[in-house]
């Protein structure tokens, strides 16, 4: 047999260490963590609550009585000022969705709402949140927050929410909250109160929210409809406007998605909503959950599809 020349020896070697060395790399690349894939970017409604038709002041909506007018006199006499109740409510749609009214301290508008489902254990963070009440008020309770413009407490089994945009000091929100505390128990509504007129959407809503609607809000204020559906982790609202009504998304940078319904009508993914103009009208749909969720274009047309002969006039 013949043997290897020196210069085969030094060719083989060199082979092996290649052969080693590119092992140990495919063997330090398999050890390490595969990079895990990127979730694509979907958008989930992050509001609290859906935008309402523009112009909602106590003076249309679900009749009295309601928080404000139970509380207008005995605001009156504690804080020694002028206080009268506007004498309607509504309900913000939202979650959790509230029994909003209006108090008018002299010439400054005060909104107060009482949550129309019992309240959970993440009510008050949720209301807190978006109110910005970041400061404890213990002489009111525990769990109540106070802001420079709104007050976050609980009233009974309800949560309480109490905004005042000019300014809300410690003192009035103390007497406010405490007003308010004593007249929950007497000005909770009953969670259904319905209207023929929403039935048709009835199924598709409660499809979305995944069981039946325990809560129903349906009013009319000046002869346009709100139906509102809603459970403890999902709401669903179809908010008519009582008069000719912009839509505010409409002047966004870049502005929103076209839907293909109305003249105009957009789709806001990210809030959950689709607004539209039918006429005179503008109609907006919102369904939002908690966990948030992508609401798609579709679920929102097929909610409000059944009423939609209401809406062409």
């Amino acid at each position: 047999m013949t043997r290897p020349t020196p210069f085969r020896r030094v060719l083989v070697g060199l082979l092996l260490i290649i052969l080693v060395s590119a092992g140990c790399s495919v063997a330090r690349e398999a050890d390490r963590a595969r990079p895990s894939p990127t979730a694509p970017e979907r958008p989930v409604p992050t509001a609290i609550a859906p935008p309402q038709a523009q112009g909602l002041n106590g003076v249309g909506g679900a009749p009295p009585p309601n928080a404000c007018t139970v509380v207008a006199a005995p605001v009156s006499s504690q804080l020694g000022v002028k206080a009268t109740a506007r004498p309607d409510s509504w309900n913000d749609g939202g979650l959790p969705a509230m029994d909003l009214c209006i108090l008018m301290l002299r010439d400054r508008p005060v909104t107060i709402g009482v949550s129309a489902l019992p309240r959970q254990s993440d009510s008050l963070d949720r209301l807190a949140s978006a109110a910005d009440t970041p400061e404890a008020l213990p002489e009111l309770s525990a769990e109540a927050r106070v802001g420079p413009t709104g007050l976050v407490l609980g009233a009974s089994d309800r949560a309480v929410r109490i905004t005042m945009p000019s300014g809300l000091d410690r003192g009035t929100a103390l007497t406010l909250g405490r007003v308010v505390q004593a007249a929950v128990p007497a000005v909770v509504k009953p969670a259904r109160q319905s209207d023929g007129a929403c039935q048709p959407s009835g199924a598709t809503a409660e499809q979305f929210l995944g069981s039946r609607a325990q809560l129903r809000r349906d009013y009319r204020v000046d002869g346009a409809l709100t139906c509102i559906w809603g459970t403890f982790d999902g709401t669903v609202s179809i908010v008519e406007s009582f008069r000719p009504d912009s839509i505010p998304e409409a002047r966004r940078t870049p502005p929103p998605k076209l839907a293909p319904i109305g003249n105009p009508g957009y789709y806001l993914p990210e809030e959950g909503e689709l607004v539209f103009r039918q006429g005179k009208r503008v109609v907006r749909i919102a369904a939002l959950t908690e966990p948030a969720r992508t609401v798609n274009l579709d679920e929102l047309l097929d909610i409000v599809e059944p009423i939609m002969p209401l809406f062409i006039r």
